[in-house]
């Protein structure tokens, strides 16, 4: 197995470990750094929808009734709480295991596509969102939420310390961010707030319609 089959494998392995305190932990951070963003992004999807990184399905409550939802996950331990989830709430969801960087779709198969704290974790962020962007259609929409590289320098340095321990234990970085990224694969920002020191970043993009 390649080297970089070997970390893929280690990540996917720690995030199995870390699914049954996932929600707990996220719970936390959103309620001091991110609190009704997930609400704020889901209230905005539409039609048929993908979910990249569903993780435990924190976002299936917040979905509108008439979407039409799909999610993937790259950790079967992760998916299988989703699955939990969605069946206590009685939510139709079409769950897979699938990975961000290779999405299993044809192109132009979906109206929205979600990420919510998943491209901190994905190891290729860009190719990440080049595949949302292949499977959007034309008009479609892109809707991210993010923790990301902070606006004030000192912080920036203590995220890349908080790197050193975090990107070799489970692949999550603190130092990234999003938006040029979906600026430069073609996509129009039609929202974007940043907060919390820059910390936190939510946005909606769309894929522009051919010949527009």
């Amino acid at each position: 197995m390649s080297v970089d089959g070997d970390r893929t494998d280690r990540w996917r392995t720690y995030w199995d470990r870390s699914a049954s305190g996932y929600d707990q932990q996220m719970g936390r951070f959103e309620r001091l750094m991110a609190r009704g963003s997930r609400r704020w992004v889901c209230s905005r999807a539409e039609g048929e929808v993908l979910e990249v990184a569903i993780g435990t399905g924190l976002n299936l409550p917040m979905y509108g009734g008439d979407v039409r939802l799909t999610g993937v996950e790259w950790s079967p331990r992760m998916l299988d709480l989703a699955r939990q989830r969605a069946r206590e709430l009685d939510v139709p969801v079409d769950l897979r295991v699938g990975d961000a960087q290779d999405l299993p779709f044809p192109d132009a198969t979906f109206d929205t596509a979600v990420c919510t704290f998943g491209l901190c974790a994905i190891p290729d962020e860009k190719r990440a969102i080049a595949e949302m962007a292949r499977v959007l259609r034309p008009g479609g929409k892109l809707l991210l939420l993010d923790h990301v590289s902070a606006s004030p320098w000192p912080l920036r340095l203590v995220q890349r310390a908080a790197e050193l321990v975090t990107i070799p234990l489970g692949g999550e970085h603190f130092l990234r961010r999003p938006l040029p990224l979906v600026q430069a694969a073609g996509l129009q920002v039609e929202e974007s707030d940043r907060f919390k020191l820059g910390i936190v970043e939510r946005l909606s993009a769309r894929k522009p319609v051919t010949g527009s």
